[in-house]
């Protein structure tokens, strides 16, 4: 095989490549081609730091109940950013990121959906109780009463900390999770889901 292929033409050496790698790019510079990013910008907090998962498995349906005990099913939207949220209401840090979470709701952001759900209780009393004190009315809040996140944890919402957010692109695929108590609103997160809403 390689014999025939050094027939068709001389072989390039490494050596060679890199050499002619710079003036590839010149030449691409110079006709206004634009590599578009391939990697998200970065977005950190504290020991935390926004990490892409791959392979991009597809968010599964949850099915869950809203804070009254009715039965939802949540889901991402195509076109729209979620992200998908697990705490528990022994986690001091959630006392953090879920009023951060509600503020990034508030705030109105363009095609971005948010789903908060409890994973330690399936008591509504006792998690109400838990949110009460917390700024968090415009925050979506669920409970995993049917075992949905533990399922799906098995193999795609890996809850490798608590709190732990997931980012869902817009093509309904896990894009990368961070955990802790990240702010959404500073510019390093507005960055991140610019980033997401401008991948087709």
């Amino acid at each position: 095989m390689h014999e025939r292929f050094r027939e068709k033409g001389p072989a390039l050496s490494r050596r060679s490549l890199l050499i002619a790698a710079p003036a590839l790019v010149t030449s691409l510079r110079a006709s206004g081609a634009q590599a578009e990013p391939t990697w998200p910008p970065m977005f950190e907090t504290g020991r935390s730091q926004f990490t892409v998962v791959r392979p991009r498995a597809p968010m599964p349906q949850l099915r869950l109940q809203d804070l009254h005990g009715k039965d939802v099913v949540v889901t991402a939207k195509p076109g729209r950013i979620t992200l998908a949220n697990f705490w528990a209401t022994w986690c001091a840090a959630c006392r953090l990121d879920l009023p951060a979470l509600a503020s990034l709701a508030g705030s109105r952001p363009d095609r971005l959906d948010i789903v908060a759900i409890c994973t330690d209780t399936k008591d509504l009393k006792k998690i109400r109780t838990f949110l009460g004190g917390l700024a968090v009315q415009n925050l979506a809040c669920y409970v995993d009463v049917y075992g949905a996140t533990a399922e799906a944890s098995a193999s795609i919402f890996r809850l490798v900390g608590m709190p732990i957010t997931y980012l869902v692109g817009t093509s309904n695929h896990l894009e990368g999770y961070i955990t802790g108590a990240p702010d959404w609103l500073s510019p390093a997160g507005t960055r991140l889901l610019q980033f997401y809403r401008e991948q087709a």
